[in-house]
């Protein structure tokens, strides 16, 4: 049986501001469980708490109330510091706005997480050049954010993501601020993780994102309207047709 990577149980969230009795219900009681080496589309219009669901998954938030497990620990009700370790070390984060320091190289930038374990500089260094080579960014590594196009910036993002082999890579929106051909290329690459049995949790209002995962969960009004499995998503022989130019 697939083992599970995440779960969360009668997650809430409530916003309310200091002084004022205004509550804003963000989430309402919403049960998932998301498994291993599955891909997972959270959709929803604007207000319908997937925003705040990204942040509790990626441990950027706590719940008002439920649990939300990761690897089997609680970590609803983990401190700062625990979140942060838990962020760091299990958790891989690929954001809309790449999220890259631009002061680093890329080299510097997918070696960042390495940096706040106290990696040793030239094992940080090897691993993140397996990293860009991965992305195929090899011939970029000394060159900083802004000498890159958009779709090298989000590849160095994904280098990122990858370089402490997370249980769960999270995505934000990864190609909104993409072309459609530099988006399509970024998706190939999550295509790919995926075949290699990454577990990927993305957050997305595009419908062409949502189509390549396994499962698209949809919020509304901070409840699960539906959480269907995708059985219209390529199969891996079609996907790798169309990275190849290839007939299936």
């Amino acid at each position: 049986m697939t083992a599970i990577t995440a779960s969360v149980e009668n997650l809430q969230k409530v916003y309310g501001q200091p002084g004022s009795t205004i509550a804003v219900k963000a989430l309402r009681g919403v049960s998932l469980d998301f498994y291993e080496g599955e891909s997972v589309a959270l959709c929803g219009q604007s207000g319908s708490g997937k925003s705040t669901m990204m942040n509790i998954i990626g441990c950027l938030d706590r719940p008002t109330g439920g649990t939300y497990r990761l690897g089997g620990q609680d970590v609803s009700r983990l401190d700062d510091d625990e979140l942060s370790a838990v962020r760091n070390k299990r958790i891989g984060f690929v954001f809309q706005n790449f999220n890259l320091i631009p002061q680093l190289t890329v080299l510097e930038n997918v070696e960042v997480p390495l940096f706040y374990q106290s990696v040793p500089l030239r094992d940080r260094r090897a691993q993140a050049q397996r990293m860009i080579e991965m992305v195929d960014l090899a011939d970029r590594g000394h060159h900083r954010p802004t000498e890159l196009s958009g779709g090298q910036q989000q590849r160095a993002a994904i280098a990122r993501a990858l370089i402490n082999d997370p249980m769960l890579i999270l995505a934000d929106e990864p190609t909104g601020n993409l072309d459609t051909a530099t988006g399509r290329m970024i998706l190939d690459i999550f295509d790919r993780l995926h075949d290699e049995g990454k577990t990927i949790f993305c957050v997305t209002h595009d419908l062409n994102v949502a189509g390549r995962c396994d499962r698209i969960v949809t919020l509304r009004d901070g409840i699960v309207l539906s959480d269907e499995r995708n059985n219209n998503r390529p199969s891996k022989a079609l996907l790798d047709a169309g990275r190849t130019g290839t007939s299936p």
